[in-house]
């Protein structure tokens, strides 16, 4: 048989931030929630080359469910700046508190377990850093151009912080590095912000993906959002025009998993149906890349869903 294993409780680090909130029960998960239990030998080689790099990953510390498929075929999605955040997300498994000073030597690292895994596609995402002047955006861009000088046939996808209340410079910084896909995540509806990512404005990540466009317009976005959280469909719909409506190119649509008691509650268990759905909604409005399943996360299948895009396009050209 089997055997399956509950990796979002698997790490519970301590979350000082949210001792006050009160508990909240975790729901027992429905069959297609389970997950197999990592450790093959593709799973250990990723692993010993992570730890051996020093590197952080969102693998790890957002407890992501697909943490043994993912890294079975050699894929991890870095985290740069620290495992330590600014903000405290009610939905979110990473540690809030005061970050240590950037390293300077991350993004050399980094790019070399890129080299070294032989990643085609590369997703590289980040704590929030509200104590850096430019939110990290000059981190950021070092570390693309650091992939790209070692592996230049990695494609490269970053998932950003929202800069909020930060230069616009900063922002054109992380663009003009030409990553091949700038994701964002809206995360949720607007009228859950206030409880579910209290730091953040909706409008404001909105106008992030929209600028990114305006100054690049070869660039693809891309963002996802969470359900299960209370929201509406209805409401989710309109997050796609919204998406839509500022170029947003790729979606990606999951199923909220609450990390501890402490966590925002799981209003429901969203069933298969529903988001299949979904993504055919999203892509009736145009999106050019769809993923929604109830394990659908930003970087699982990022790769496989990019070569298959690119692969498209050319063929498209080709007949042109």
């Amino acid at each position: 048989m089997a055997v399956v294993i509950d990796t979002l409780n698997q790490r519970r680090p301590r979350h000082p931030e949210k001792q006050n909130r009160p508990d909240s029960p975790i729901l027992r998960k429905p069959e297609w929630l389970r997950v197999r239990a990592p450790g093959s030998t593709g799973y250990n080689a990723t692993r010993d080359i992570v730890k051996g790099h020093g590197l952080v990953t969102v693998c790890e510390e957002a407890a992501c469910p697909n943490i043994g498929e993912c890294w079975s075929k050699n894929h991890a999605t870095m985290m740069i700046m620290g495992e330590i955040c600014t903000r405290a997300c009610s939905f979110c498994n990473v540690a809030t508190g005061k970050p240590n000073a950037l390293d300077p030597t991350e993004p050399a690292r980094v790019a070399d377990a890129v080299a070294k895994m032989g990643l085609k596609h590369v997703v590289i995402t980040s704590v929030d850093r509200d104590d850096l002047a430019d939110g990290g955006a000059a981190h950021f861009a070092a570390v693309v151009l650091a992939i790209r000088e070692a592996s230049p046939a990695t494609t490269v996808e970053i998932l950003t912080p929202d800069f909020l209340r930060k230069p616009i410079e900063a922002v054109h910084e992380v663009i003009d590095a030409r990553p091949d896909v700038f994701n964002h995540n809206l995360e949720t509806v607007p009228r859950l912000y206030l409880s579910i990512r209290p730091g953040a404005r909706y409008y404001n990540s909105l106008r992030l993906l929209e600028r990114v466009k305006e100054r690049d317009p070869t660039q693809f976005t891309k963002s996802g959002i969470m359900v299960g959280l209370g929201e509406a469909k209805e409401e989710v719909m309109q997050v796609m025009d919204d998406m839509r409506s500022a170029g947003v190119d790729f979606i990606t649509i999951g199923q909220y998993l609450q990390p501890t008691r402490k966590h925002a509650p799981i209003d429901r268990f969203v069933h298969p149906d529903e988001f299949r759905a979904y993504e055919e909604i999203a892509r009736a409005k145009g999106f050019l890349m769809v993923s929604a399943s109830p394990l659908t996360r930003s970087s699982h299948h990022a790769g496989e869903d990019f070569a298959r895009l690119q692969e498209a396009r050319r063929a498209k050209e080709a007949a042109a």
